[in-house]
């Protein structure tokens, strides 16, 4: 028989006691109700579950997973949450956790490696279930040691075991098909402003983008790369140090859009018109760029679509569920900052 509370609680100080003694059962019969291995009469069923809506009961989550030996918790080490391109993958992971039970931690690692040490010891001790690690400079064989301790999903790099999983584009076509689209409009002299020497995704778009040249059979000319830092003021800085050189190009691939942005806007200021007299292309299509003026030809990367992935991909590899990631290949998106060179 079920029985009723003398005067109501506030929703803090209702336990499972509560429940148990509302419904008139043990709270043992509660407890194995709610994680699913109970064998119960329908009606003593009924009566949780009528207690569990009356109060509003609401189960620790935090308790419940440490009794499956989990916090429901998973580490995500970025790179810098203030970036559009980063925001759009943490706003993926966000969205795929919804209804899991599970609670991302951020933490950026400033593409310094000491950095995502730090984060990635703190995000450990605080006991997650696993971490997602977008990119950034931790090598191979550290991921493995962090493997060791929780499964990890790592982005841009490729890596396979029992512990890690990984996600890329290729970014080496992206960059490919940025050149190509430029050339079939009748470009020969194309700047590139590059990454950072030392950065993967930058190495894998220079690449892309003297392949498409050497294919066209235009020689490439190093004098026409300038290296930035993937944010806009490294777009502008790179202009000027090309425009120093007197070197002719009429048409600029950008290693990003941030970076392509910063460009549009120094060569707006030295009165050269875009795409009139010179293109821009950029890498990302970033939710920002088909509202920049002009608006930005670009290569699509499924940005937010890598977030959900690999969310998605640490969820299963926790609760043992098989789950294969697939990314969409690299899209050229073409507006109006590209344009087809007057002969």
């Amino acid at each position: 028989m079920s029985h009723s509370l003398d005067a109501p609680l506030p929703p803090e100080n209702i336990t499972l006691e509560v429940v148990a003694k509302v419904a008139g059962v043990s709270p043992a019969t509660v407890s194995r109700i709610l994680n699913g291995s109970a064998r119960v009469s329908d009606r003593k069923r009924s009566a949780v579950m009528a207690a569990i809506k009356t109060l509003n009961y609401r189960p620790n989550a935090l308790a419940r997973g440490l009794a499956q030996g989990r916090t429901n918790s998973i580490g995500v080490l970025t790179q810098d949450i203030a970036s559009p391109f980063y925001g759009e993958a943490l706003r993926g992971v966000e969205d795929a956790l919804a209804g899991t039970g599970m609670i991302p931690l951020f933490a950026s690692g400033h593409w310094r490696l000491e950095d995502e040490i730090e984060r990635m010891e703190h995000l450990l001790s605080r006991r997650v279930d696993g971490v997602i690690v977008l990119t950034g400079k931790l090598s191979d064989a550290q991921i493995e040691a962090y493997a060791k301790v929780v499964p990890i999903v790592v982005t841009g790099r490729h890596m396979q075991s029992e512990q890690v999983t990984s996600l890329s584009i290729d970014n080496s076509l992206g960059a490919y098909i940025a050149t190509r689209h430029l050339i079939e409009y009748g470009h020969t002299r194309i700047a590139h402003v590059a990454g950072p020497a030392d950065h993967i995704d930058a190495l894998s778009r220079l690449k892309g983008y003297r392949d498409a040249l050497v294919e066209a059979g235009i020689a490439f000319d190093p004098e026409l790369v300038a290296h930035a830092d993937f944010h806009e003021p490294g777009g502008v800085l790179a202009i000027h140090q090309l425009l120093a050189t007197r070197k002719t190009f009429s048409a600029v691939f950008a290693a990003n859009d941030q970076t392509a942005f910063g460009i549009q806007l120094a060569l707006s200021r030295h009165g050269i018109r875009v795409p009139d007299e010179i293109s821009v292309v950029g890498f990302d299509d970033l939710p920002v760029s088909s509202y920049m003026i002009p608006p930005l030809t670009t290569i699509r990367q499924p940005v937010y679509e890598m977030g959900v992935a690999s969310a998605k991909a640490l969820v299963a590899m926790i609760t043992g569920q098989p789950y294969t990631p697939q990314l969409a290949p690299p899209e050229l998106i073409v507006r109006a900052s590209s344009k087809l060179l007057r002969r």
